[in-house]
């Protein structure tokens, strides 16, 4: 998976970076046909924000999160897309199910 991290307003360290790939990394446990990830991090007044889009076959996901610290904000972004390609795996393997249960009534 191709990763782009950039900040806005707020110098993206090492620990933040690998941070964040650790994080992106649980995504592909759950779906394997991950293409790209852009992540922007973003510092407004006193809110931490993290913004993140994800191009996977198929679909594009995007999720975002404020929250007062940027690890906060990096876990809840990440929970939002984990649930995302969840839904979006399920979308691909039941992509028929009425015809199973047809099968099962004959």
């Amino acid at each position: 998976m191709n990763l782009n991290i950039s900040g806005h307003h707020v110098d993206v360290t090492v620990p933040m970076r690998e941070y964040v790939l650790t994080k992106l990394k649980r995504l592909e446990r759950h779906f394997d046909h991950l293409i790209s990830a852009e992540v922007i991090l973003s510092v407004e007044k006193i809110n931490q924000r993290a913004e993140a889009t994800i191009h996977a076959s198929g679909a594009d996901l995007h999720a975002e999160a404020t929250q007062d610290d940027m690890y906060a904000a990096i876990d809840l972004m990440t929970d939002k897309l984990d649930q995302q390609t969840r839904r979006h795996k399920e979308k691909l393997r039941d992509h028929h199910p009425r015809e199973a249960h047809k099968r099962m009534a004959l």
